[in-house]
């Protein structure tokens, strides 16, 4: 034979179910299940979730052209300078995956280093010396500060203090309006965009091979040219370039690649959009717009001089994400088995319906509901109600109540017949175990024409005998035998009012007191027991005790606490007398 270990680690559990006929829940139960079935199956083809996802890696490499003339100075005799922006002038390089397009400028000629006043601000104005620091360094100034006031301009008078810096200082300007470069919205840039799914080992890019140099991206007449004009960038995101390119901003390129790399389904192809990135507000505490300075270094006669140039334009972030996909069996199966779960909500729903629309859980608000009553059948089904098993815990019955009570033993007084306990519902009795029992009751000749009767316990008071205590109802009830300090247990009467004896029912004698009954009991609980004449009494007394508390409290768990009538109990042990000693009264089973 196998070891009991080894017994124990090839069982097998399952849980029991439950199945309730009812219309209306299983409805519920098929709308729950076609709902998250239609999901379920939405999500598995429009998303793709039978597919592995792989994130891309990419590379972009742009190209911008375009020629502009800028008029940049008036001279004396009214002569107009223009000149020629092309590629090299109003585009820089820029790290990462950006370029920049030069859009307006301002331009300070001809700086030397030397002493020059300081560009009049509220922070650089002063009356005298001593409004000037020598050796101050602002991270706003020009220069680093002589402590010398001297004047800016005579017309009108006006002194700054005196740095050493680059001479003469930057002005504070607005750009000029409109752009100098306003026709860059003509311009043009080439994206090449390389992608590379490595665990799926493809490798594409976003220009085809048969595409046209010569077009212009369109979003619903060419969305596949890389070739896209800067105008038309801004007329996508619904902002004006020439407003734009005043003081500059920060643009968006956005290249989607959802690749489908099945070969029955194969689509990769990149989708383009737009949106402004930089605040778009003209407070100018903000710093609106996108600038920076550079310079130009050159000499005149000897001296080394320079251009510095404040540049505003347009700068254009390329952002590329997305992701491929393409069969996976292990994907498949991790995505049902994730589903399968959703299915339960059904349970969970119904479950809630029958919890909170039963008679035991809502019938303080629901009583004219007709559906409590079957709910709450279908609860009782389906539920069982414990309480934690405790030595201190006690239940009482009487026959006159419809109910049990729970006590807790610290909460006795000086006797149980007194004690109100928690009222708990009855559970609805058993009778198959009952019919096999050898009960040899016969049903009585009835007479034609008469109703037949049923003889039931009277509420009458009955005569009290003169050794019943002062708590007995029934008048059977005699004092206990145990110490005085355990007492308590044992004064308790089969009924709270006066009236007759449980003990004198036909119930009690047929299913209590029958010895023929009580050894069936015996022997078929266990076929080979010996009822030997000294042991008979002990064996059947207790099998009395269990039987009454089963039948008056209707299920095993809670007769395993009960505390049984003193009539009942005293009339047990008369008809199964202990041979010699003292009873031991209740012992908790726990």
């Amino acid at each position: 034979t196998m070891p009991a270990c080894c017994d124990d680690m090839f069982l097998y559990e399952t849980n029991k179910v439950i199945q309730i006929q009812n219309t209306r829940y299983g409805t519920i139960k098929w709308i729950f299940h076609m709902i998250v079935f239609s999901y379920v199956s939405f999500a598995l083809l429009c998303d793709k979730r039978y597919q592995r996802k792989e994130p891309l890696t990419s590379s972009v490499h742009t190209k911008v052209k375009g020629i502009a003339e800028v008029r940049e100075e008036i001279l004396e005799n009214g002569e107009e300078v223009h000149r020629v922006f092309d590629t090299a002038d109003y585009t820089f390089p820029v790290q990462g995956n950006s370029f920049f397009v030069m859009t307006n400028f301002l331009k300070t000629k001809g700086q030397v280093r030397g002493l020059c006043p300081e560009h009049p601000t509220r922070r650089t104005l002063c009356s005298s010396d001593r409004g000037c620091k020598k050796g101050w360094l602002d991270p706003q100034s020009k220069g680093i500060q002589t402590g010398k006031c001297i004047p800016y301009k005579l017309q009108p008078p006006k002194k700054t203090c005196e740095v050493s810096a680059w001479c003469p200082t930057e002005a504070t300007e607005e750009p000029p309006q409109p752009a100098l470069l306003n026709s860059a919205e003509n311009f043009t840039v080439l994206i090449k965009n390389n992608i590379d799914f490595p665990r799926h080992n493809y490798t594409t890019r976003n220009i085809l091979p048969d595409v046209n140099i010569t077009c212009t991206y369109h979003k619903t007449q060419n969305p596949q040219c890389p070739i896209f004009r800067l105008g038309d960038i801004f007329q996508e995101t619904g902002y004006n370039f020439s407003e734009v390119a005043i003081k500059g901003g920060i643009m968006a390129i956005e290249i989607n690649w959802d690749c489908n790399l099945d070969s029955w389904f194969h689509h990769c192809r990149p989708k383009y959009s737009f949106r402004r990135l930089d605040d778009k507000t003209t407070n100018e505490s903000l710093y609106p717009g996108y600038n920076f300075r550079y310079a130009k270094y050159y000499k005149e006669n000897n001296v080394e001089k320079r251009t510095l140039i404040k540049v505003f334009g347009v700068r254009f972030d390329i952002l590329v994400f997305g992701s491929g996909g393409k069969f996976d069996i292990i994907a498949l199966i991790v995505y049902i088995g994730s589903t399968l779960s959703y299915f339960g909500l059904a349970t969970v729903f119904i479950d809630f319906l029958i919890n909170t629309c039963s008679n035991t859980s809502c019938q303080s608000y629901c009583k004219c509901c007709e559906c409590c009553a079957v709910n709450e059948y279908y609860y009782k089904k389906k539920c069982e109600s414990i309480v934690e098993p405790k030595s201190t815990l006690k239940y009482v019955s009487f026959v006159d109540e419809f109910h049990i009570r729970m006590v807790e033993e610290q909460l006795l007084g000086r006797s149980l017949q007194n004690v109100k306990g928690k009222e708990i519902p009855k559970p609805l009795m058993d009778f198959t175990d009952l019919s096999r029992l050898p009960l040899s009751l016969q049903d009585a000749p009835s007479i034609p024409g008469q109703p037949e009767e049923i003889q039931l316990l009277s509420e009458e008071a009955t005569p009290r005998s003169s050794s019943s205590p002062s708590w007995c109802q029934c008048g059977n009830c005699l004092p206990s035998q145990l110490p005085r300090s355990h007492q308590c247990l044992e004064e308790l009467c089969c009924r709270k009012k006066p009236g007759v004896c449980i003990t004198t029912s036909e119930p009690f004698k047929q299913l209590i007191l029958s010895r023929r009954a009580l050894q069936f009991l015996l022997l078929y609980q266990e076929p080979l027991l010996k009822l030997d004449a000294d042991a008979t009494n002990n064996q059947l007394r207790h099998c009395a005790y269990r039987c009454y508390a089963t039948w008056r409290f209707g299920s095993k768990d809670l007769a395993d606490f009960a505390i049984l009538p003193s009539c009942c109990r005293w009339r047990i042990r008369k008809e199964f007398p202990k041979s010699e000693g003292q009873y031991s009264g209740f012992k908790s089973p726990y």
